[in-house]
């Protein structure tokens, strides 16, 4: 009896020995024993040293771009009548009294960014519109007298020039590689209190359809943006500008988390046109599009919402010399497709005044191509 007790002890012993082997291997070999019943979740977990990057501050990205970001000051007279009854003829030559109006000057104020070591600036149009004076407020504290070389109403941009050397310019990001989740910072003079950081993510890219401008494709942001902040850089991680801020959606004036930034590959191909030619020169056939909807492919009788509806044809204009008539869809300018009547207008704006352009449209459930010489597009009205 002894020795069968003996035994079992030894049985025993043998059997925690090894099932406590078997521990030590799954510690040293991950998933080797069943961690729980069939049906149960495997997940993967990060490893050591692999989690999100800590970024401790963005304080570099701000030391690098905050000299190049400036306040705009602007003003222009405005002269408006005293009482009515100082200018009437009959008044005035009773009582010997002559015509009187007051002038004034209205203020404005924004942010622009140095773009060049020669003295050109960026801002927004809106920001410098109709002024008859600009300043500059350099982040030294130094103001200088700023002319306008020109600006672009379409898209909301001006370009400024100063006349001093050695500016601090900023340096552009390359085009298009902004991404959704960037971490950005919005630098600019909000309200006038002076140069502000605030910071926050990319929130969408390419939005349009907004009713902001003529040209939209626009970088939204959660960053703080506020009047004032118009015209300033929006820059990344690195520092370097991947827009300017240029618009916010608020219902009561401040921000609300929704700010519009206008993207570089915009800026640089606008300020360059502005610089060379004193103006952007566009192209332009004479239409009026509008999106297809569902209801509007229906009531078509099309098979799809692709391209955009030709709504209004200009009499004597390149589309209407070259038989594009109204109810015709427009799938295709030089063989780039159309979606909308937003990529429409792009497309058709891209192309260089004098030059042919070949477009295939729909008409009648049939694809024709016409070709269409290109005009200069005339400057359009703004919408106050």
């Amino acid at each position: 009896m002894h020795k069968l007790w003996l035994s079992l002890a030894q049985i025993i012993a043998g059997a925690a020995i090894a099932l406590a082997a078997l521990f030590a291997l799954d510690k040293m070999i991950p998933g080797l024993l069943p961690s729980g019943p069939s049906g149960s979740v495997t997940i993967r977990e990060v490893a050591d040293g692999g989690g999100a990057p800590r970024v401790a501050s963005f304080a570099d990205a701000a030391q690098k771009s905050l000299p190049s970001v400036v306040n705009i000051f602007t003003s222009k007279e405005v002269r408006t009548p005293t009482n009515p009854l100082m200018n009437d003829p009959f008044f005035r030559r009773f009582f010997g009294v002559p015509p009187q109006s007051s002038t004034q000057r209205v203020a404005n104020l924004g942010s622009g960014v140095i773009v060049s070591e020669g003295g050109y600036i960026l801002t927004n149009h809106h920001v410098v519109e109709a002024a008859d004076e600009i300043q500059v407020a350099l982040p030294d504290g130094r103001n200088l007298d700023a002319t306008l070389v020109g600006s672009d109403p379409e898209t909301d941009i001006a370009v400024l020039r100063v006349n001093k050397d050695g500016l601090h310019p900023i340096t552009f990001a390359k085009p298009d590689t902004t991404r959704v989740g960037d971490v950005v910072l919005a630098i600019g003079n909000p309200f006038g209190v002076g140069q502000t950081v605030t910071m926050g993510i990319v929130s969408a890219l390419g939005r349009s359809h907004l009713g902001i401008n003529t040209f939209e494709n626009y970088i939204q942001t959660d960053a703080a943006i506020n009047p004032g902040n118009s015209g300033g850089a929006l820059v990344d991680a690195g520092g370097n500008l991947v827009g300017l801020n240029t618009a916010i959606y608020s219902r009561s004036g401040g921000n609300l988390g929704i700010g519009f930034a206008i993207p570089v590959s915009i800026l640089r191909q606008v300020m360059d046109d502005i610089v060379r030619n004193g103006a952007v020169v566009r192209g332009w056939v004479g239409i009026e599009v509008q999106d297809i909807t569902a209801d509007v492919a229906e009531s078509f009788g099309l098979a799809s919402t692709r391209g955009a509806l030709i709504a209004g044809v200009l009499r004597g204009g390149p589309a209407d010399r070259s038989g594009i008539r109204p109810g015709d869809v427009l799938l295709a300018v030089d063989n780039q497709a159309v979606t909308d009547s937003s990529s429409l207008l792009q497309l058709i704006s891209a192309l260089k005044p004098g030059d042919a352009a070949r477009l295939r449209v729909l008409r009648q459930r049939a694809e024709v191509q016409v070709d269409v010489r290109v005009e200069r597009r005339p400057p359009q009205p703004r919408e106050n």
